[in-house]
């Protein structure tokens, strides 16, 4: 049994013996192939050494195949791993191979597959080292054999995580060390790896440089192997460092831009605890303000105190300004063309302006909405305005909407607080049309609790709206709107290769416009469903309340909720970045809750990890239409 702090070698007297008996057969293996050539070159071992080491530098691909390499076991898995990584494979397409040299691999090649196989577990493996000449035509004119019993794979006894001081003793450490003890990865009875176990200290670390700790590395680390009874032991310890707390901001790169209007985005919470995380939100609302297209955050451990520890901000400055051109198609609303402009420095006010023309079969908007830069505390000012004319179910309706409030991003909780004017005016001869008007003070808040922000696999999100209006015309009286949604995915089931599980997503979306009945609202206002995004299986925005001519029009109460059963794709046995679905939507829209009919929508789709984000395909029908249709959709928005 031996200790060592690396998992290069592990050497016992048993492995070692057998190493000896593999190195003398070899040497009376390469005696017998080449006579009395060994005793009689001209070269020196070292200078052999030398010049097989600058014909591995040669591309391996140059030259007829000189031999190949098999490798033979019970175990497939362990064949294909020495096969692919023995070294001796460099030297396969040398055809002007020496003799001498082409031995000399071979004695290599035993202690070779030997470190390979420790480092996968087996300390006690059986190897045997042949060379096969082949018949002419075979085109490989012999083959390295090696035939591989690999023995019982060693498995982890017990495992031990600690910590030197001063956080060993640090009571504020408590939690963390907990935390990493918990989720250490290596356990009891798991076989012992030299992947695994360099994973876990590296997992190990990792979770102590996340918080509090960003300079620490790791002690001692040690696996004492007993070869004989393939146990191991192992142990590590973590040298945590001193702990650091967030000190000034230092930008570079700034010259067009406020100072602190850029340190407010950024929000580092100044006196607080190191934390990788509120360092990475930090930057990627930089990176997200729009005004800047790079930002880099880093951690001064060099040159500044722990206890108030200078935070480097790498900028580059986006220009004032910026236009989009868009084309798109969509299932919902067909081709769609969009141009947007914006302008991080607008005169007179010196807000960030984004203003956007859209159009499409059945929206036409122009909007504008100016932001100024974030106080202290991470409140911004905004106002905006839009001109709209889209399909309200079977009618159309003209609108315009003004918006003016602030609104705050700390985190992973959005928040905004308006007043909103709306007005619309409804075409179309029947007895909606008509125009109405309202004054509206809205809160707005929206909570997102996901392992990622892009493409999550667990985790929920919550969204409210509340807003308390007054009718301007036709009459006046109050009301109030509310809106309420919810996300969450439930992983569930083992992970496969890649560590993906399947999964539940269930998603809930309630709306309310309470009011008098004889009140009229802007149909802006009202609630419509169906679609993509909403019940599949249905048009876009085609559930909704009926009026007395049979026309369809927004209602004033909405429930949808959805279930979707997510699961890993393997092809071939190989795990993939696809995914399979099924789903049961359903959704009501009415006037009257007690008249409220149910649309139901089932199907199935595919799903696909992009490097851009999840992109999906559904197929969904709708039970009450009858009918069939395509939803395509891509990103994740919460």
């Amino acid at each position: 049994m031996i200790e060592t702090s690396l998992f290069d070698r592990y050497l016992t007297r048993k492995s070692l013996a057998y190493r000896r008996t593999g190195y003398a057969a070899l040497l009376l293996l390469t005696l017998g192939l080449q006579g009395c050539g060994v005793l009689g070159g001209t070269k020196t071992q070292s200078e052999e050494q030398d010049a097989a080491q600058e014909a591995g530098a040669v591309a391996a691909t140059e030259g007829d195949v000189a031999f190949d390499v098999q490798v033979h076991s019970d175990d497939r898995s362990i064949a294909s791993h020495l096969e692919q990584h023995l070294d001796v494979q460099r030297y396969t397409r040398f055809p002007d191979l020496q003799e001498s040299e082409f031995n000399r691999l071979l004695i290599e090649a035993d202690a070779n597959a030997r470190d390979l196989l420790a480092a996968l577990g087996y300390f006690n493996p059986e190897l045997t080292l042949t060379v096969q000449n082949n018949p002419e035509g075979k085109g490989v004119p012999r083959s390295i054999v090696v035939q591989v019993q690999p023995g019982v794979q060693t498995v982890v006894q017990s495992h031990q995580v600690t910590f030197a001081e001063p956080m060993a003793s640090n009571p504020e450490a408590q939690a963390q060390r907990r935390r990493i003890e918990r989720r250490w990865s290596l356990q009891d009875g798991d076989p012992f790896t030299e992947t695994d176990w360099s994973a876990a200290k590296s997992a190990g670390l990792r979770e102590l440089q996340k918080y509090r700790y960003p300079t620490a590395q790791i002690a001692n680390s040690q696996a004492r192997v007993d070869a004989d009874a393939n146990k191991a032991d192992v142990s590590v310890e973590y040298d945590a460092g001193p702990a650091y707390r967030f000190g000034e901001v230092k930008l570079t790169g700034v010259e067009r831009y406020d100072a602190q209007g850029i340190r407010n985005i950024a929000r580092i919470p100044t006196g607080a605890d190191y934390s990788e995380e509120e360092l990475l939100d930090a930057q990627q609302r930089l990176a997200a303000s729009g005004y800047f297209d790079s930002a880099f955050l880093m951690l001064d451990t060099e040159n500044s105190a722990p206890d108030h520890a200078t935070v480097v901000a790498q900028l580059r400055e986006a220009k004032y300004q910026k236009v989009v051109f868009g084309v798109g198609v969509s299932t919902d609303a067909g081709p769609r063309l969009s141009i947007d402009h914006t302008h991080n420095k607008l005169w007179p006010l010196g807000w960030r302006t984004v203003s956007q023309l859209a159009l499409d079969s059945k929206n036409q908007k122009i909007s504008s909405q100016a932001t100024a830069m974030p106080n202290e505390k991470g409140w911004a000012w905004f106002m905006g305005g839009k001109l709209e004319r889209a399909d309200v179910g079977d009618v159309k309706a003209n609108s315009v909407s003004l918006v003016g409030g602030r609104s705050k991003s700390v985190g992973h909780i959005d928040r905004r607080y308006f007043l909103q004017y709306d007005i619309s005016r409804v075409m179309g001869g029947s007895e909606l049309s008509g125009s109405a008007s309202s004054i509206m003070a809205n809160y707005d808040w929206t909570g997102r609790y996901f392992d990622s922000k892009s493409n999550p696999s667990s985790g929920y999100g919550l969204g409210a709206e509340v807003g308390v209006g007054y009718t301007l015309t036709p009459q006046q009286d109050p009301f109030l709107r509310t809106h309420l949604r919810a996300l969450q995915f439930i992983p569930f089931g083992a992970r496969n290769e890649v560590g993906r599980r399947s999964r539940l997503a269930v998603r809930g979306d309630l709306g309310a416009v309470v009011a008098d009945s004889g009140v009229k609202v802007p149909a802006s206002l009202l609630f419509l469903t169906g679609g993509d995004t909403t019940v599949r299986g249905y048009g876009f925005e085609s559930i909704g309340s009926r009026a007395q001519g049979d026309d369809l029009y927004g209602g004033r109460y909405m429930a949808v909720g959805s279930v979707e059963w997510q699961r890993p794709v393997t092809l071939f046995g190989n795990a993939t970045d696809w995914g399979h679905a099924m789903f049961v939507d359903a959704g009501a829209v009415s006037d009257e809750t007690s008249q409220m009919r149910v649309y139901t929508g089932v199907g199935t789709g595919i799903r696909w990890n992009s490097p851009v984000g999840p992109m999906q395909a559904d197929v969904a029908y709708g039970v009450q239409k009858q009918q069939v249709r395509v939803h395509l959709r891509m990103g994740f928005s919460f």
